[in-house]
C-alpha cells in the first residue's frame, strides 16, 4: 500500500462479503498483498473461533473483521402476518407452512461477549458497517493495536464516524454490492455515488477508502488519482475460485449481472444491492410490507431453500454491485494483481 495504514504491500481490500465468502478467499487476498476481510456478522462463537484459526495459520499478513452495528428493533406479529400476506402466493406455490417461524432476529449486532472472543488473536483491522459499536469496544480494539474502519454513505454519516475515532472511512458509493451501510437515514436519494461521495469526504482528513462499482484498473487508477488511501472491492472477486459463491449465483452473474441490478428491502429488510430476479420484478424491489432488518430473511430464507433445490435463483439474494465485469477462471491473486495495475500505473 502506498500509506502504512493496514502495513499490507497493496492499496486493496477486499470487501467482506457474508454468504459467498470465509476464510479462504481472505487468505488469498492477504498472501497477495492485499487486506483480506472475514465477513463475521453471520457466525456464532464457534464458527468465528474456527475461521479465524484458520485464518491465522494460513497467513501472517494483516487481515480485516467485518461486524454489523444495526439496532434490534420488535418484530411484531402484525408486522409478520402482513409480510406473510404478501408472500402467501409464494407459500402456497412451495407448500411452506409459515405458521411457525420465528419472530426472533437471527442477526445480532456486535457485543462485548464477540470482542472478548476476538481479542486474543488482536485482529489488525477491525471494520463495522451500520455505524459503530459503544465507545468502550472502539477503545479496546485500539488498545490491542487494531485500526478500526467503517462505512459512509453520506457526508454526515463520514462526520459522525470521525467525530468517534475512526482510523478511516471506508466511502461507500450507490454502486456497491450488498448491503448499504446507512446508519443516519434510510433516504437512499441522499446517497451519492461512489466518486461523488469521495470527492465530499475527502475535505474531513482522514483516510478514505473508496468502495463501489471498481472493477477495472482504470477506474482503480481514477480514485488513485483523487488521493484515497485504498479501494474497496468485493464483486470482482464473486466468481473467483476462493468465493464460496453458489453455482446458481455465479450463472447469474456470468449473464445476467451487467446493467441489472437493483436495491432492495425484500431478503433482509434493508436496502441492499443485487441482480433483479423473479420475486424482485413481482414484487418491486421496496415493498412496504418489508419487515425491519433482519426479520425479512425468516421467510425468504424457507423460499430461496425451496426454489434453489428446484434449480431457481427467483427468491435468492445475488448481491452484485454496479458494472460489473464477469472473469470466469480466475483466482483472487490474479485479480487482486490485476485491480492493482492501475494503482500501480
Amino acid at each position: 500500500m502506498s500509506n502504512t495504514l493496514f502495513n499490507t504491500e497493496l492499496a486493496i481490500i477486499q470487501a467482506p462479503m457474508a454468504g459467498v465468502q470465509n476464510a479462504q478467499l481472505a487468505v488469498a487476498v492477504c498472501e497477495a498483498g492485499g487486506l483480506g476481510s472475514l465477513p463475521c456478522a453471520m457466525l456464532s462463537k464457534e464458527q468465528l473461533i474456527n475461521e479465524l484459526d484458520y485464518l491465522t495459520h494460513h497467513t501472517n499478513k494483516p487481515y480485516n473483521l467485518n461486524f454489523f452495528c444495526h439496532q434490534v428493533s420488535p418484530y411484531s406479529e402484525a408486522e409478520q402476518q402482513q409480510w406473510h400476506e404478501l408472500l402467501s402466493p409464494y407459500f402456497a406455490e412451495f407448500e411452506i407452512d409459515a405458521s411457525q417461524f420465528s419472530r426472533k432476529a437471527s442477526r445480532q449486532p456486535v457485543d462485548q461477549q464477540v470482542i472478548d472472543t476476538i481479542a486474543t488473536y488482536k485482529p489488525p483491522v477491525v471494520s463495522f458497517h451500520f455505524g459503530l459499536p459503544n465507545q468502550e469496544i472502539i477503545a479496546q480494539i485500539k488498545a490491542w493495536g487494531g485500526k478500526v474502519l467503517s462505512s459512509a454513505t453520506t457526508l454526515d454519516e463520514a462526520r459522525w464516524l470521525k467525530e468517534r475515532g475512526v482510523d478511516a472511512i471506508i466511502a461507500q458509493g450507490k454502486e456497491a454490492g450488498g448491503h448499504r451501510g446507512c446508519f443516519l437515514s434510510m433516504d437512499l436519494s441522499s446517497q451519492p455515488s461512489t466518486e461523488q461521495l469521495v470527492h465530499d469526504c475527502l475535505c474531513l482528513d482522514i483516510p478514505i477508502i473508496a468502495a463501489g462499482g471498481i472493477s477495472t484498473p482504470e477506474q482503480v487508477k481514477m480514485f488513485k488519482e483523487l488521493n484515497v488511501a485504498a479501494v474497496q472491492v468485493g464483486s470482482a472477486y464473486l466468481l473467483c475460485e476462493e468465493a464460496t459463491t453458489s453455482a446458481l449465483h455465479r450463472e447469474a452473474l456470468k449473464t445476467t449481472a451487467a446493467n441489472n441490478t437493483e436495491l432492495t428491502t425484500l431478503f433482509s429488510g434493508r436496502p441492499a444491492r443485487g441482480i433483479r430476479n423473479r420475486i424482485m420484478q413481482e414484487l418491486g424491489a421496496m415493498p412496504t410490507q418489508a419487515p425491519a432488518f433482519p426479520y425479512a430473511s425468516i421467510a425468504l430464507t424457507a423460499l430461496r431453500l425451496k426454489a434453489e433445490a428446484q434449480g431457481s435463483s427467483g427468491f435468492s439474494p445475488l448481491w452484485c454491485g454496479e458494472r460489473f465485469k464477469a472473469r470466469e477462471g480466475i483466482n483472487a491473486k490474479q485479480i487482486t494483481a490485476l485491480l492493482m495495475q492501475g494503482w500501480q500505473s
